[in-house]
């Protein structure tokens, strides 16, 4: 546990020591400002409600790119340094690094996401908003963000380069992130209707859409937390570290 504490610690400091980190909070904080308040036009809400729907309906766009750049050097930088055979003179099991980084790494873009605070404050000075969906849309966008980087965890153990790592990353993450979205899900349970009729067709688009990131992350967005939503987030965290361990037992395997 000592060793855990003290690998979460060193990369969680590694970010703040170089001048990624910051470009990378500053660039995140304005695309979703910009999103917000002039793709989604903030302040003038159709309904005439105050809430953060226009905030955070552009996260999973946003981190299909944010959350690779931050995970693609995870493990890609530690094989292609050789310091990955270091790490491992310290008594600590393949899981517990891959623990430690990923959590050093998640809280980094859980730190990221705190930042944007302004934002529901100017939502409560706008108006009096149902606290509800934003809670469960915070909750929902930093269980998402896990999502996203356990998978590019994986990707970034398969290869020594980042670059590689960044664009596995981000097709992975594409594929899950549309998978439950609205235009495709609805083309998606039309073809197959039309194929295996309406039963086996609409049972099993519903199988394939609740693969996806956005059908669950909507989900919470109405601000109810149901299990299989939190269950769902929390199962591709643990796969993808699971994955993570063997990729990295089988490279040093060879």
């Amino acid at each position: 546990m000592r060793n855990f504490k003290s690998i979460a610690r060193r990369e969680l400091l590694g970010y703040f020591q170089s001048p990624i980190a910051y470009v990378f909070i500053i660039t995140f904080l304005l695309a979703t400002m910009g999103c917000t308040f002039y793709l989604a036009d903030f302040y003038r809400n159709g309904d005439g409600t105050a809430s953060l729907e226009s905030f955070f309906v552009w996260h999973p766009w946003l981190y299909l790119f944010f959350i690779p750049a931050i995970g693609m050097r995870l493990w890609s930088e530690e094989r292609h340094t050789g310091s990955i055979e270091l790490l491992f003179t310290f008594p600590i099991t393949h899981m517990e690094a891959v623990l430690a980084k990923f959590c050093a790494a998640w809280a980094f873009i859980g730190l990221t996401l705190a930042l944007t605070f302004t934002l529901p404050l100017t939502t409560m000075f706008l108006g009096d908003p149902d606290m509800g969906p934003i809670i469960a849309g915070y909750l929902g966008s930093f269980l998402m963000a896990g999502a996203y980087l356990a998978v590019t965890c994986v990707m970034s153990a398969l290869t020594r380069s980042q670059v590689v790592a960044f664009i596995l990353g981000v097709i992975v993450n594409f594929a899950l992130a549309v998978l439950g979205y609205g235009v495709f899900a609805e083309g998606l349970e039309r073809n197959l209707v039309d194929v295996l009729g309406r039963d086996s067709g609409v049972w099993l688009s519903d199988l394939i859409t609740s693969l996806g990131y956005s059908t669950h992350f909507q989900d919470l967005l109405r601000g109810v937390v149901e299990f299989r939503d939190v269950a769902y987030f929390l199962s591709v965290i643990i796969g993808g570290l699971i994955l993570t361990r063997l990729v990295i037992e089988q490279k040093q395997a060879e």
